[in-house]
């Protein structure tokens, strides 16, 4: 028996559901085969991060996402003697969202799973592994242990670090392994009941205590070399871990308890022909930054809108190749980060973590300001890809500036209005997909009928943002297909971010990446340049 789909996804965790709600978002035939029986439930993440929630949003699930979330969680670092070496606690919205929140994501997933059931089109089977996935002329062949077969245009691996596609495929996983192991504890009915979260840089015994949703704790806690992973079972030995953290640690209603390894590991290449890594597959890093889940929704967003435009004919094939172009800087500077996290507040050396307490004492109210809005996470940022960078323009009308060129960066999310003053995301109020932003302008008054015709195409949203006063008259003059926004002023508005930079107008992507920014009537050029990075048609 074969089965035939457009894309075939292995693995449905976080990665592989996320892009299969993508794809099915855009009409695409897409699988899912788990090898598994049910979604996984054991310990795993514990933060998303504004970026993930801008693409749950985008997936149209984050209105279920939020009730397992923690919005801007605080983190404290603290060292043996509980005293606080940085505190983490970011609080604007630069992309509609809390940039940190804690999250349940055994429950996630299956907000995710459950998306699918949204689509005719997208399909999850659970208890169906991949015995060997090669590729022919036509697409690839997918032999399942049942002896089924599924024939499919591309395949995406997200099935974890111990990816059987990428070993079979014999793409290297460079990087290293941390000597100790971790381990995990998830208590119901929390005996601490604060918000926040501890990560505790103790020679001793490195730990970590995090609030969960639903009345969950978390606690971690190193497992030394000379420790068995089986220790995990023994209740004396779990007890003594909890012992200077609670009062009554045998009272404790313990939900799960798991050893875990830590890894700081990439593939050798994202891309083998037809076949794609996500996720873990990827990419691992240690759980102290935080960014593994997210890194996955990353390459899920990333890959998304390509497999779908290729699959359904707007682009050509090389358009895939900007996934590991794009993808592969970023995730090598998460995982720098992450690996220097873990380093700092896992080290036992008391010496170097006496030196490290040191440091933090004597770090500026600037370098703690810069802590706590965790300025230390790199944002993605592409120089290469589905990007064009226009030279900064020199006219007299423009004040002489050194500002920061953004494309290849994500594209804000600011509070702002429909055409009917409405107040609601960005998002919301301009749609999805391709976006042709103009401020104050027609954009569609700059484009040639060519580049008109190309973006109509492709579903792309001309958006004119006007100052909120001037939506009754701008709903008057709007021409046909002209999608009106009301910007409502601030430090984090549309006019705000226009008035920091010598730009009119910014072609943006599916992703919410900005493709190019330039002059308004610079725009018709610009665009033709996008679509030859992007191999539109």
């Amino acid at each position: 028996m074969t089965t035939a789909c457009d894309v075939l996804v292995v693995g449905a965790g976080p990665v592989g559901l996320t892009l299969a709600n993508l794809l099915g978002q855009q009409g695409v035939d897409v699988l899912v085969v788990e090898r598994e029986h049910e979604l996984i439930d054991y310990p795993r993440a514990v933060g998303i991060d504004d970026e993930a929630l801008r693409a749950m949003q985008t997936a149209g699930l984050v209105d279920e996402v939020l009730p397992h979330t923690i919005p801007d969680q605080k983190i404290y670092m603290v060292n043996g003697d509980r005293m606080i070496l940085s505190e983490v606690n970011p609080t604007t919205r630069e992309f509609g969202w809390p940039r940190r929140n804690g999250f349940v994501q055994p429950l996630v997933d299956q907000v995710l799973l459950a998306g699918l059931d949204r689509f005719p089109n997208a399909t999850a089977r659970f208890g169906a592994e991949v015995t060997d996935l090669a590729e022919d002329q036509d697409g690839v062949v997918a032999t399942l242990a049942n002896g089924e077969t599924v024939r499919a245009l591309y395949a995406v691996a997200a099935e974890g670090g111990a990816s059987p596609t990428r070993k079979r495929l014999g793409i290297s996983f460079e990087g290293e392994t941390r000597p100790s192991d971790g381990i995990v504890i998830d208590v119901a009915n929390d005996p601490i009941g604060t918000p926040h979260a501890v990560f505790g840089g103790d020679p001793a015994r490195s730990y970590a205590s995090i609030a969960l949703p639903h009345g969950i704790r978390r606690w971690e806690f190193t497992l030394f070399e000379h420790e068995a992973a089986d220790l995990v079972d023994s209740d004396e030995f779990v007890f003594g871990l909890l012992a200077p953290h609670v009062p009554d640690p045998a009272g404790l209603d313990i939900i799960r308890r798991r050893v875990y390894r830590h890894h700081a590991r990439i593939a050798g290449r994202f891309r083998h022909g037809r076949i794609f890594l996500a996720g873990d597959a990827a990419h691992v890093m240690p759980v102290v930054g935080g960014q593994g889940w997210n890194s996955g929704i990353r390459d899920a967003f990333n890959l998304g809108w390509k497999l779908a435009a290729v699959v359904k004919g707007l682009c050509a094939d090389g358009l895939l190749d900007t996934y590991e172009t794009e993808r592969l800087g970023h995730v090598t500077q998460m995982v720098a980060v992450s690996l220097g996290m873990a380093k700092e507040m896992t080290d036992h050396d008391p010496v170097k973590a006496a030196e490290r307490d040191r440091i933090a004492a004597n770090r500026t109210p600037e370098e703690r300001e810069a802590q706590k809005r965790q300025a230390f996470k790199p944002q993605p940022r592409f120089d290469r890809g589905v990007v064009v960078h226009t030279p900064l323009p020199a006219f007299k009308t423009l004040p002489a500036r050194d500002v920061p060129r953004l494309a290849g960066s994500i594209f804000p999310q600011p509070p702002a209005t429909d055409a009917d003053g409405a107040e609601m995301l960005l998002d919301e109020a301009t749609g999805q997909g391709w976006r042709v932003i103009t401020w104050n302008n027609d954009p569609t008054a700059f484009l040639s009928a060519r580049r008109r015709a190309v973006l109509d195409r492709l579903g792309a949203r001309f958006v004119q943002v006007v100052p909120e006063t001037q939506l009754p008259w701008a709903r008057k003059q709007a021409a046909p297909g002209i999608t009106l926004v009301g910007d409502l002023g601030g430090e984090s508005s549309l006019r705000a971010w226009f008035d920091a930079r010598p730009v009119g107008a910014v072609v943006v992507r599916p992703d919410h990446v900005i493709a190019a920014e330039c002059l308004a009537q610079e725009l018709d050029g610009v665009l033709g340049k996008v679509f030859e990075a992007a191999r539109i048609a």
